[in-house]
């Protein structure tokens, strides 16, 4: 049982927003902000995960990663977990099987950008998720047309909910996306390392 669960309650519409965070920085920040207030959520758990199967090379020390993470986001709404650490899983369909059984009733929402939305099929279990919790996709520069074309939103066409409906996005049955336009920070992750502001030896 995760030690998050005193903070969600049946009916709650709670956010996952998952990856490395490695480091965490603004633009985490700004999407979360923008996603409790376009998708109406009541909390936002960032998962930072023990690493990526997607990349070759693996993160900063997990402590020192949320040590950042909650240095970085400072707000009540927002729980930085080590979730998947804690339960042992690998990949996002796992984690989304253990919260739901940990946190009946809990309205569970995918956040990703439109970067992710583009190479989402190749998630393990790309599908389960689709069916398990709805999507909410934030814009982000250079990435909304190649997103909106991917193989998922193709598929998904018809789940696909406009962005002025996006408030009732937790309330859907799966499967149900929703894909709203946001101005982005021009900050990413491998920026920062590439630039040595993130040294992983501190």
């Amino acid at each position: 049982m995760p030690p998050d669960r005193p903070h969600l309650r049946p009916g709650m519409r709670v956010g996952l927003l998952g990856g490395s965070f490695d480091p965490a920085h603004a633009g985490h920040v700004h999407l979360t902000r923008v996603a409790l207030r376009r998708f109406a959520l009541d909390r936002v758990i960032w998962l930072v995960s023990p690493g990526n199967p997607l990349k070759k090379h693996g993160p900063a020390a997990l402590d020192l990663r949320i040590s950042r993470a909650q240095e970085m986001m400072q707000d009540p709404r927002v729980i930085i977990s080590d979730f998947e650490a804690r339960v042992g899983t690998r990949y996002t369909a796992e984690t989304i099987d253990a919260l739901q059984a940990a946190c009946p009733g809990v309205r569970f929402v995918w956040l990703m950008g439109a970067d992710n939305l583009q190479q989402f099929h190749r998630w393990q279990r790309w599908q389960d998720i689709v069916h398990a919790v709805p999507l909410g996709v934030l814009a982000r520069p250079g990435w909304r047309q190649s997103g909106l074309h991917s193989r998922t939103a193709r598929q998904y066409r018809a789940a696909r909910l406009p962005g002025r409906a996006s408030r009732i996005l937790a309330d859907q049955e799966t499967p149900a996306w929703c894909f709203v336009n946001m101005p982005m920070l021009p900050v990413s992750s491998t920026e920062l390392r590439a630039s040595g502001v993130w040294d992983k030896a501190d």
